[in-house]
């Protein structure tokens, strides 16, 4: 198997690559993340422009209909930037889910719509107790209103629409709903990482399902897609995390001499640099999953839990290693560390994964330890 990129998915990247870096640095980031909005819709129209927005929206909905690999690139790019841009909660996992239920007229507007940059979505799911991996969806749908509370939102702040899940008579459905529209109450807030959330109450609010049947299954596999992608942009912060850390120490002076000549520091960043090709790996591992069809929850814990485990090493030693000035919010490195650590936490850390993995162990004829 060929793990390299192809010229057009190097073309990709760069692309986003050059634009991302064309806009953020550690200034502009934290002046942009502690706008009202959190983003910059200038950066969000760059990406609509060149195709980013719809790159994995099928072709006949206006799309481009890239797969895994060209979107864990994206993701990774964001994450080298630290951008604080919704891609991910915005369109990639509501535009998966209305893809996979929603036909005709209603499907046609909200990918397009996603597509172009000019709507808006977010997928309501997470409610309030609820701990990976179980979500009980106590929220219900009666005709065409639901009711219930909805929490943790990514980027529900600023949608337009929402996915909701709600248990219906033959399961859980999903339900297009207005964030605006009558009964329904969003309360917005700011996370530990300078993005945004919201939480949403329903109090019989107007809604239309998305497609027919339980829809377990396509949100089971819309999350093994959220987790492909947070390990992709994870990556990046990372590669960002040891890149800044290296040049640091070749910088830096102590006693006349820089950080570099100290050994003990250069044994320290080796560690970072296996903990990078590490977690690179499993990233890779869980792309090429999807890519060749295989949309496994067990894959994705696997990649997961080596993510937590690198992220939390790299972006620890990296404000470590950068003394006093890697506390500071006017450097970077200390943003990339609550990046990640939010990453770790989001659909289950580390622990949640071993115990999710151990649990299936009966499901193998064999197990290996490493």
């Amino acid at each position: 198997m060929d793990f390299e990129l192809s010229d057009e998915q190097t073309m990709l990247r760069d692309t986003v690559r050059e634009v991302l870096t064309r806009t953020y640095d550690v200034e502009t980031l934290r002046k942009v993340t502690d706008s009202e909005l959190g983003w910059d819709k200038g950066v969000w129209k760059s990406l609509a422009d060149i195709g980013i927005l719809g790159l994995t929206i099928p072709e006949e909905d206006g799309g481009m209909g890239a797969g895994p690999v060209e979107f864990a690139s994206v993701m990774t790019e964001l994450g080298r930037a630290n951008a604080p841009e919704p891609y991910l909660d915005s369109v990639l996992v509501p535009s998966s889910l209305v893809a996979a239920t929603a036909d005709g007229d209603t499907r046609a507007e909200l990918l397009g719509g996603l597509a172009s940059g000019e709507l808006l979505m977010a997928f309501a799911h997470l409610e309030p107790g609820d701990r990976w991996p179980g979500a009980k969806v106590a929220t219900t749908a009666s005709g065409d209103t639901i009711s219930g509370t909805k929490t943790l939102v990514g980027h529900g702040d600023c949608a337009d629409k929402l996915v909701v899940s709600a248990r219906t008579d033959d399961g859980i459905g999903l339900y297009l709903v207005d964030a605006d529209a009558s009964g329904v109450t969003r309360t917005a807030y700011r996370t530990s990482d300078r993005r945004r959330g919201a939480q949403f109450e329903f109090a019989d609010a107007p809604a239309t399902r998305l497609g027919s049947g339980d829809a377990t299954q396509a949100i089971a596999d819309a999350e093994v897609g959220i987790q492909t992608a947070l390990c992709a942009e994870a990556l990046g912060a990372m590669e960002r995390s040891l890149d800044l850390t290296v040049e640091y120490l070749k910088t830096r002076k102590q006693f006349g001499v820089t950080l570099a000549t100290f050994q003990t520091l250069t044994q320290r960043a080796a560690d970072m640099y296996v903990l990078l090709e590490l977690a690179r790996s499993m990233s890779l591992y869980a792309t090429t999953a999807l890519a060749s069809g295989i949309c496994d929850p067990a894959i994705a814990s696997r990649a997961k839990l080596q993510i937590c485990r690198s992220g939390r090493g790299i972006g620890q030693e990296a404000v470590q290693m950068h003394g006093g000035i890697g506390m500071t919010a006017e450097y970077p490195v200390g943003h990339y560390l609550s990046r990640l650590t939010a990453i770790s936490h989001t659909l289950g850390g580390a622990d949640d994964h071993v115990a999710a993995l151990a649990n299936s162990v009966s499901d193998y004829d064999m197990v290996m330890v490493g």
